[in-house]
């Protein structure tokens, strides 16, 4: 037996789409094909089979997670004899440019919330976080506009603490299309949704990509479960 194999097949599963597909179970589809044209983003090509055999199993598996955390939340409430204030199910979704990552994030947002639960689901883009242009200018920046040190990570990381502490409303910045700069007058209002989907270039930083300050938080030490 080779090690490395072996090693690596403790650490990942791979599986045949259609092994995939089949941890489905049950699970009915609740998304038409008028909402898929309008979840999915320009020039991209889903079809609702690639919904059914892909995206289904994985919200039921998220499904599973999210539940699971809520019944902790309940041992904890017991144990402590007082309710306590458990922040929302994190998800991450990161990628390169272009890569789908905002068509998966609206879809899975839109199969979540569809669950018999109804859970609240928010969905945020980090897109908001990025310096305004201005800033970027003034830094020398606005080259590098994408990359990780473009964005404002310390306003990121404060809004991704506040919401896992589970404050009651926190404002997340926004970021126009149009004039391709943040929001001055803008903000999407999170007030305590089940589960919050951060889709982002860069939500899977580490600590190990900045060994010289490896103590400060990151946006990862916040996420329960991680899309690449």
């Amino acid at each position: 037996m080779n090690p490395i194999n072996s090693i690596q097949d403790a650490l990942y599963f791979a599986f045949q789409r259609e092994h995939w597909a089949e941890l489905r179970k049950s699970v009915p589809l609740t998304l038409s094909q008028a909402e898929l044209e309008n979840l999915r983003g320009m020039n991209e090509k889903l079809s609702l089979d690639e919904v059914t055999d892909i995206y289904l199993p994985l919200s039921r598996l998220l499904n599973l997670f999210v539940g699971s955390k809520q019944q902790r939340g309940l041992v904890l409430d017991k144990f402590l004899e007082q309710k306590a204030s458990p922040g929302p199910y994190i998800i991450s979704i990161a990628g390169s440019v272009a890569v789908g990552k905002s068509t998966t994030a609206r879809i899975l947002q839109t199969l979540l919330q569809r669950w018999p639960e109804h859970p609240k689901v928010d969905l945020v883009t980090t897109d908001g976080f990025l310096y305004p242009l201005a800033d970027l200018k003034r830094k020398g920046l606005l080259q590098r506009k994408g990359f990780p040190e473009s964005y404002d990570m310390k306003m990121l990381v404060e809004f991704i603490s506040a919401v896992k502490a589970g404050n009651k409303e926190i404002l997340a910045p926004l970021y126009s299309h149009v004039t391709y700069d943040r929001c001055h007058d803008e903000h999407q209002a999170i007030r305590q949704p089940d589960i919050l989907i951060l889709e982002g270039l860069n939500v899977l930083q580490t600590g190990l990509d900045t060994p010289i300050d490896t103590r400060r938080p990151f946006v990862s030490d916040f996420v329960d479960f991680s899309i690449y």
